[in-house]
């Protein structure tokens, strides 16, 4: 009698555990298996070279830590400045403002452009050192034109330059989170505290933050899983597959593929890229449940 209510439960997960099964366990696998094989993509012929592959990203790839490092360094951006704009803005919106349903479709135009087309409109506003782009031109006009210069061909600004440029383009999303847990959080609570005597500040850090921790928690690790794996931004701005001080762990896996034709360093790539993504969701997860604790 209990066995059947069971298995009807577990069909109905049964079709969700199939696709997952089919297009991420299955494939990861199996890239798993590639990264073990020197193979040019093309020939079938593999020659297995056992954990050659990881070995060579640990200890003799340093082109391929940059990369790392410059996407850590894009997404730290990101979650400190752009995930601030967006709870401050989400934060506006759920107030009682004027024209905040208008706020909330302008806000939310930047996440649903094209990358490519949004990487090669700012290229062509900020990437000329003649002064004939927008932010030159503002320079010179306000008298500070020796600070006019190619801000995506200058080391000590690119990456930075790309960082903010991935901020504008993607903090919408996470408006658009913020603002649906904001709507959750019943108004009745902060007419409590306003009772109890607290003010503004102190119904924010009692009532909002706690209830909202579990939203910047997804956040977060949304924020980190779709910047650590950024590429065709940086493609439309910069320019070209590998992006030079710009290059990120995507591209480094498509110059692996492309550039010089291996594909089993390639998946070798990957499967450690994506191992680095899940210790990453794993610390930044324990890290939510502490934080829960203590407010």
């Amino acid at each position: 009698m209990r066995i059947k209510p069971t298995l009807e439960n577990y069909t109905f997960v049964l079709p969700a555990v199939i696709i997952f099964s089919i297009f991420y366990i299955i494939p990861f696998f199996w890239v798993f298996q590639l990264g073990m094989y020197d193979w040019d993509g093309i020939l079938p012929t593999k020659t297995f070279v056992g954990l050659a592959n990881f070995t060579e990203i640990f200890l003799h790839d340093p082109s391929w830590w940059q990369a790392m490092w410059n996407a850590t360094y894009i997404t730290l951006i990101a979650l400190i400045f752009q995930n601030a704009l967006a709870f401050l803005l989400a934060w506006a919106c759920d107030r009682e403002i004027r024209a905040k349903n208008f706020y909330r479709v302008v806000f939310f135009i930047p996440p649903i452009l094209s990358e490519i087309v949004v990487g090669m409109v700012w290229r062509f506003i900020i990437n000329d050192v003649d002064g004939a782009n927008m932010v030159n031109r503002l320079l010179v006009s306000v008298g500070l034109g020796n600070f006019a210069h190619n801000w995506l061909s200058d080391p000590k600004t690119a990456l930075t330059t790309v960082a903010l440029v991935h901020c504008w383009k993607g903090f919408g999303w996470g408006f658009l989170i913020f603002l649906a847990g904001l709507q959750t959080i019943p108004r009745e609570l902060y007419e409590a505290a306003r009772v109890d005597g607290a003010n503004a500040w102190q119904a924010f850090r009692k009532v909002t933050v706690p209830l909202m921790i579990p939203v910047v928690v997804l956040v977060a690790i949304l924020t980190v899983l779709g910047t650590m794996q950024a590429f065709v931004l940086i493609i439309g701005l910069v320019g070209g597959e590998f992006a030079g001080h710009t290059s990120v762990p995507v591209l480094r896996i498509l110059a692996s593929m492309r550039g010089s034709s291996r594909f089993g360093y390639a998946c070798a790539q990957g499967i450690t890229f994506g191992m680095v993504l899940v210790i990453i969701s794993f610390i930044q997860y324990r890290f939510s449940k502490r934080a829960r604790q203590i407010t």
